[in-house]
């Protein structure tokens, strides 16, 4: 809610930083106004799409349109792009990407903005899933899906979307697209 994280779970988020540093992160604004400072993250190609066409961010790429930021994805590696939220920009980047990164809670929070539920969506699969993990009294666990995987290999784009953080059959944002009450991913 508010723009903040429902929970802070230490282990999740040294997770998201090894995942994320020295790679490409793509945000909305909102995502990006959450962290602290409101200062891009560090150590990562930072790129946030905004309406807004006087928004402008010291150690950001700023794009305004989806074509904007296609192109600018262009000059990456694919498997360097990291989709991290908020709301808006999962769902407008949810069909280029081929793998997603998801911290699924055993609780449910209230939530204004979440991830598609992606075990119903027959278009992903569930590919690995750890080990039940606990912080204090919370229950979670690291899934990853990946998009068109068949009997005969994968077929799919090849940018990550990363979610940290979910529910039970339900994926919300946690700092990768903290928007609304969570953030991505």
């Amino acid at each position: 809610k508010n723009n903040e994280l429902l929970i802070r779970i230490p282990q999740d988020m040294k997770r998201f930083r090894q995942m994320t540093t020295g790679n490409v992160v793509v945000m909305g604004r909102k995502t990006l106004e959450s962290f602290p400072n409101q200062a891009p993250l560090k150590d990562r190609i930072n790129i946030v799409l905004t309406a807004n066409p006087n928004y402008e961010v010291k150690g950001a790429v700023i794009v305004h349109s989806m074509d904007e930021l296609q192109e600018e994805l262009q000059k990456y590696n694919s498997e360097d792009i990291y989709v991290i939220g908020g709301d808006s920009i999962y769902r407008q980047m949810l069909d280029l990407c081929d793998t997603a990164y998801i911290t699924k809670i055993d609780y449910a929070y209230e939530a204004y903005a979440h991830l598609p539920n992606l075990e119903k969506d027959p278009a992903w699969s569930l590919t690995e899933e750890s080990e039940e993990q606990t912080y204090f009294d919370v229950i979670y666990t690291y899934q990853i899906y990946n998009r068109g995987l068949s009997e005969y290999g994968h077929h799919g784009k090849k940018i990550i979307c990363k979610s940290i953080t979910g529910r039970r059959r339900r994926y919300y944002f946690y700092l990768s697209g903290r928007n609304g009450n969570r953030y991505c991913g």
